[in-house]
C-alpha cells in the first residue's frame, strides 16, 4: 500500500507496487493542492504544489471505522459520504453494524420477514433513548429502514472502487431480541418479542444454542451475506450475550451435557465455533468482539478488542497466534464525549487521546506485535438519530485515527497535527461535513 510522489519544476509522479498504493499517493497530492481542490464549485485559479519527494506507507493493514446503522438509520447517500471520507484519511476498513437488538438492516431473500417485521420499531424518538422500552407512549408511527441486496452490492462495489473493505456484522448468540419479532422459534423462550425501540438491558434474549434449527436458520443467512459481501473477515458480534436464558433452557443444558462443555461460557465458545466452521468452509474468517474468546477461543479467529484498554483480548489472541484488532471503548468510542461539556456516551475521548493511542501494548515483543493487524474507531448511534450528529461525534477524531494507524510512531506530534488539522477543518466545510470546531 506504500507509493512514491516525486513533484519538481518538470513532472509529477506517483508509483507504488499496487492501484491501492497509487490511490494512497492521490490522496497525498489532494492534501498537496489548495484546499479549493475539494470544492464541489468549478474554481478557476493557478494550481500549485510544492517540490517535495515522499516515499510513505501505512504501519497497519487495518484502519478502519465502524458504523451502527441498527440503532439509528442512515441512507445510502450518507453511508457513501461516510465511505468517502474514509477514503480520503486513506482509511481501508468499513465495518457495517447491520444488526442489533433496535433493528435488521439487511435483507435476506430466504427469510423476507426479516427486513419486513424485524427492522421496523414504535417510533419513540422524542423520548431519551434509555426511557423509551417500558413507556405507554403510543409513539409516532414506526421507525426503521433496511438495505436491500442491490442497494448493498453498490455500496460494496463504490467502497472496493476506493480500495475500502466492508466487513459485515451480523450479531450473535446475543444482541438479537429484533429477530425474536418475527422468528421466536429460535430462541430460549419462544416469545414474540417487539424490536426494541430504544435502551434494553439486561439484553437476556438469545439465539438458543440447544436447537439444531437455530444454526440451520444463521448459516442460511451467512450464507447470503457472503454472496453480497466479498470480505475475508465475516463479523458476528460475540459480545454482551447475557447466558441467563441458556441457564434456563432445558435444550442449552442438554447441548452442554452432550458436548462435554463445563458451563455457559464454554457453551458460547461452541457457538463461536460452529459458525466459524462454516464460514471457513466457505473460504472465509470469523471476526467478534472479545468475548468470543470466553470459553476458550477458538483457532484462526480474530479478536476485536473493545473492553477497557483491550490489552487483557490482545494478550489472549496472541497468545493462541490468533490476529487482533484494537479498538478499546476509551480511546477509540466516537460515541464518548468529545470533552467534559459535550453531549456523549459515558467517558471522554478527546482527540489528543484518539491520536496519542498506541494499539500494540508497551510489553509485546516485536514478534507479538505482528499479530496486531491495526485499528478502527466505532460509532455506536444511541445518540445519533441525525447524519449531522454521526459527522459531529466522528470529525475530527476520524482524521486522529486515520494518522495513529498510518504514520509510525516517531513520526507522530499532536502539535503538529493541530496546526494541519486546520488545513482539513477548511476541507470539511467545503465537503460540507458538521465537524465539531471545539475540539
Amino acid at each position: 500500500e506504500g507509493y512514491k510522489l516525486n513533484s519538481n519544476t518538470r513532472y509529477l509522479k506517483i508509483t507504488a507496487e499496487t492501484e491501492a498504493g497509487i490511490f494512497y499517493g492521490l490522496q497525498t497530492l489532494l492534501q498537496l493542492l489548495p484546499v479549493e481542490i475539494y470544492s464541489k464549485q468549478v474554481v478557476k485559479q493557478k494550481w500549485k504544489i510544492p517540490v517535495c519527494i515522499i516515499e510513505d506507507k501505512p504501519r497497519f493493514s487495518w484502519r478502519g471505522m465502524h458504523l451502527d446503522v441498527s440503532r439509528h438509520f442512515f441512507g445510502i447517500d450518507f453511508i457513501k459520504k461516510y465511505i468517502d471520507l474514509l477514503a480520503m484519511h486513506k482509511l481501508n476498513v468499513f465495518h457495517w453494524h447491520l444488526t442489533d437488538d433496535n433493528g435488521w438492516r439487511i435483507e435476506i431473500k430466504k427469510y423476507p420477514e426479516l427486513t419486513k417485521i424485524c427492522a421496523w420499531r414504535k417510533d419513540l424518538e422524542h423520548l431519551p433513548w434509555n426511557e423509551r422500552d417500558n413507556t405507554d407512549d403510543p409513539g409516532n408511527g414506526i421507525y426503521g429502514g433496511f438495505y436491500t441486496q442491490k442497494e448493498i452490492k453498490e455500496v460494496v462495489k463504490y467502497a472496493a472502487d476506493r480500495f475500502i473493505n466492508v466487513v459485515p456484522e451480523i450479531e450473535m448468540p446475543g444482541h438479537t431480541r429484533e429477530v425474536f419479532a418475527s422468528f421466536p422459534q429460535f430462541s430460549c423462550t419462544g416469545e414474540v418479542l417487539t424490536v426494541a425501540p430504544g435502551g434494553y438491558w439486561p439484553n437476556l434474549d438469545i439465539f438458543c444454542a440447544g436447537k439444531d434449527e437455530t444454526f440451520k436458520f444463521l448459516k442460511d443467512i451467512l450464507s447470503e451475506v457472503i454472496e453480497l459481501f466479498p470480505s475475508k473477515y465475516i463479523h458476528i458480534g460475540g459480545d454482551e450475550a447475557n447466558k441467563t436464558r441458556w441457564k434456563e433452557c432445558p435444550l442449552c443444558q442438554q447441548r452442554i451435557k452432550d458436548k462435554n462443555l463445563k458451563d455457559e461460557k464454554e457453551l458460547q465458545s461452541w457457538f463461536i465455533k460452529q459458525m466459524a466452521e462454516f464460514l471457513q468452509s466457505k473460504n472465509r474468517k470469523l471476526i467478534g468482539w472479545d468475548e468470543i474468546a470466553e470459553g476458550g477461543l477458538i483457532d484462526e479467529a480474530t479478536v476485536m478488542c473493545w473492553r477497557g484498554d483491550g490489552i487483557d483480548a490482545a494478550k489472549l489472541a496472541v497468545k493462541k497466534s490468533c490476529d487482533a484488532v484494537m479498538c478499546p471503548n476509551p480511546f477509540l468510542y466516537f460515541d464518548w464525549k468529545q470533552n467534559e461539556d459535550d453531549n456523549g456516551a459515558f467517558g471522554v475521548t478527546t482527540l489528543e487521546k484518539v491520536y496519542n493511542y498506541d494499539p500494540v501494548p508497551v510489553d509485546f515483543s516485536q514478534e507479538e506485535a505482528k499479530f496486531i493487524l491495526g485499528a478502527q474507531g466505532n460509532v455506536w448511534t444511541e445518540w445519533m438519530p441525525t447524519e449531522k450528529r454521526v459527522e459531529y461525534m466522528v470529525f475530527p477524531r476520524m482524521s486522529a485515527l486515520a494518522e495513529l494507524v498510518w504514520t509510525s510512531k516517531e513520526h507522530k506530534n499532536f502539535a503538529d497535527f493541530k496546526k494541519r488539522l486546520d488545513n482539513t477543518k477548511q476541507i470539511f466545510s467545503l465537503l460540507h461535513v458538521n465537524f465539531n470546531k471545539d475540539y
